[in-house]
């Protein structure tokens, strides 16, 4: 399973190299985000960590099609997160709520599902058991965008089963992303 996680990583990155050519052609993609998070921080939601410290790789799609909501807008997003020494990563798809103000500052916040390569159940004590391979994805960023393209900006990713199935250990990452807008 995680070969098959892997490799769906790959090609999520792969999509996403190759996403500004696709970008140029077709407005499909709206935005690319790519940036550093800290794997699973501890005293965050899921409380505690478990796993070894890295700096993940997350790296994310905003996609064109979008509605108006509360003053901002949902538009699909798919992305992932890559752990750099072996720990998990994951790959999600949500839906995210976006609100610009004039002066530049955004605020986003999302809900949609991840799937990952981690344990399931307590096998290994420096893994968090996850309980279920596909999990809730709840994603929440402020950040900065300087022009019509350049952004720099907060992110913070929860992923759990919520008490769905037991265990329920959780995870969190936080870190710094940029983003381009087409």
């Amino acid at each position: 399973m995680r070969t098959c996680c892997t490799a769906v990583l790959i090609a999520l990155a792969a999509c996403l190299v190759l996403a500004p050519e696709l970008a140029l052609a077709d407005p499909f993609v709206d935005e690319l985000k790519i940036g550093v998070l800290w794997h699973d921080v501890p005293g965050l939601w899921s409380g505690f960590q478990a796993e070894p410290n890295s700096a993940d790789i997350n790296i994310e799609a905003l996609l064109s099609p979008s509605v108006a909501f509360l003053g901002g807008t949902i538009r699909p997003a798919i992305g992932g997160s890559i752990s750099t020494v072996g720990a998990t990563s994951d790959g999600y798809l949500d839906a995210r709520w976006q609100y610009e103000t004039p002066s530049g500052i955004f605020f986003g916040l999302g809900l949609g599902a991840a799937i990952h390569n981690g344990q399931l159940k307590l096998e290994d004590w420096d893994r968090k058991a996850l309980g279920s391979r596909v999990l809730f994805h709840i994603p929440a960023e402020i950040g900065y965008r300087f022009d019509a393209h350049n952004s720099l900006s907060a992110y913070f990713e929860h992923m759990s089963n919520a008490y769905t199935v037991s265990p329920n250990e959780g995870m969190d990452r936080l870190g710094v992303r940029y983003g381009y807008r087409f």
